[in-house]
């Protein structure tokens, strides 16, 4: 099972300009950048869903959020940003979507050419049928813009839960319910660290990829059920996996 944002593919730039367009469409007076800020690339690593995305970007305007704050400090500003704009989550998350359909309807090359592929990792993932492996997405992404996506480069797994699928505990619970060997890739430690709290996926294998989204302090002493997945190991044969 496969985290999509930071481990399959970096879109950087299309999260930087679909949060921008947004934004300016809840607030057209804005003043917001066409690239990417170096202080939102330096908070992308907190950010769980997409709708925190926009806010970020709004609040990036008026020079709110600390850049210095641990993660638990941004997760606590989040509820007050939302209080100063009159947002919701549900807002937000509504007119990222509808951004990016419109981008699909309007020119879908230009909206794929915004996301790439980590090296390897296509190639990698196909290979994965010749060890008879199946592998599923799990992501906080809307599961259509992940299927086209991956489709785009090729790619069909077996099955893409996006955010409207549930929590990724959520999910994970319900596939383990199946009863078969389950291994979870993913690049946001908060998440592997609440997978490994939860009762009921102690069997569930969780892996840090060493790329993607990652602040300076999530490689550091990692816990016990945690294995750290450097770019050899992922593309060695799954039984010499850490």
């Amino acid at each position: 099972m496969f985290d999509f944002d930071g481990v399959l593919v970096d879109g950087m730039a299309e999260y930087w300009w679909a949060a921008r367009k947004a934004a300016l469409s809840l607030r057209p007076d804005l003043r917001l950048p066409e690239q990417a800020p170096a202080a939102f690339v330096r908070l992308r690593p907190l950010i769980h869903k997409g709708w925190e995305m926009v806010l970020v970007a709004a609040e990036l305007a008026r020079g709110t959020f600390d850049l210095t704050a641990p993660g638990a400090a941004y997760g606590q500003a989040l509820a007050p940003a939302l209080a100063h704009w009159g947002w919701s989550p549900e807002i937000l998350q509504a007119s990222l979507e509808a951004v990016r359909r419109q981008a699909i309807a309007a020119d879908r090359p230009h909206w794929l050419a915004l996301h790439r592929p980590y090296p390897g990792v296509p190639q990698r993932l196909r290979a994965l049928a010749q060890e008879g492996a199946d592998w599923a997405v799990l992501t906080t992404k809307g599961g259509a813009f992940a299927r086209e996506l991956l489709a785009a480069q090729g790619l069909a797994p077996l099955q893409t839960f996006g955010h409207e699928d549930g929590t990724k505990p959520e999910v994970l619970l319900r596939l383990c319910a199946l009863r078969r060997p389950l291994w979870f890739i993913e690049d946001r430690r908060p998440t592997l660290e609440a997978v490994r709290a939860t009762a009921g996926l102690e069997a569930v294998r969780c892996f840090l990829v060493s790329w993607g989204y990652l602040s300076p302090s999530d490689l550091i002493d990692l816990p016990e059920g945690l294995a750290l997945l450097e770019p050899a190991a992922f593309a060695a044969p799954l039984a010499a996996w850490p």
